[in-house]
């Protein structure tokens, strides 16, 4: 049931950073990372959360996603507060779907060999992904795709999309995207 898309009057414009547009578009690969189906989830949730209107096709939404200046196929726009605002509802709801994964990767209950497992496989995906489309020269990627240095970096893409899920993730999201907490 796709509810209406509107934007509460009350809420403050959203203008991402430059760092927030790069770490918005690395929270979705880390999705793509942990999800082979995260594509046609993205436009599922995009139809589920009445954002028809912002993005009328998958073109758009991915030509939006294209806004992050360390992307190897850039687009030079911005995007817009609602535009913004969607895509941080259409990552809190993959992060809720997601959130058992997420959980299984973050915890310290699980025998090691099994987490290990689970976090190699995240990591060949996830570097797959960054290598493909992004400008991979860029520091903040040298650091991702430096496997002795980047599991820190990776923990915190994990941990970020887990407090994106649930109640109170948009606020926390988007006070992470505007650059208020780590």
């Amino acid at each position: 049931m796709a509810k209406n898309f509107t934007i509460d009057s009350t809420l403050p414009p959203l203008v991402l950073t430059k760092s927030g547009l790069e770490q918005l578009d690395l929270l979705f690969i880390a999705i793509e990372a942990l999800d082979i189906n995260s594509g046609e989830a993205m436009i599922w949730a995009c139809k589920h959360l009445g954002h028809s209107s912002i993005f009328s096709d998958p073109i758009k939404l991915w030509k939006l996603r294209c806004c992050n200046p360390i992307r190897r196929f850039r687009w030079n726009g911005s995007l817009t507060s609602i535009e913004s605002y969607a895509f941080i509802d259409i990552l809190c709801l993959l992060a809720d779907r997601l959130y058992p994964l997420l959980q299984q990767l973050l915890s310290s209950a699980e025998p090691t060999v099994i987490n290990s497992e689970r976090w190699k496989i995240f990591n060949t995906r996830l570097k797959g992904l960054l290598i493909q489309r992004m400008h991979i020269n860029r520091l903040r990627l040298r650091c991702l795709l430096n496997d002795s240095n980047s599991s820190n970096s990776k923990r915190q893409l994990v941990l970020t999309l887990a407090l994106a899920a649930g109640k109170g993730g948009k606020q926390r999201l988007q006070a992470n995207l505007l650059g208020h907490i780590f």
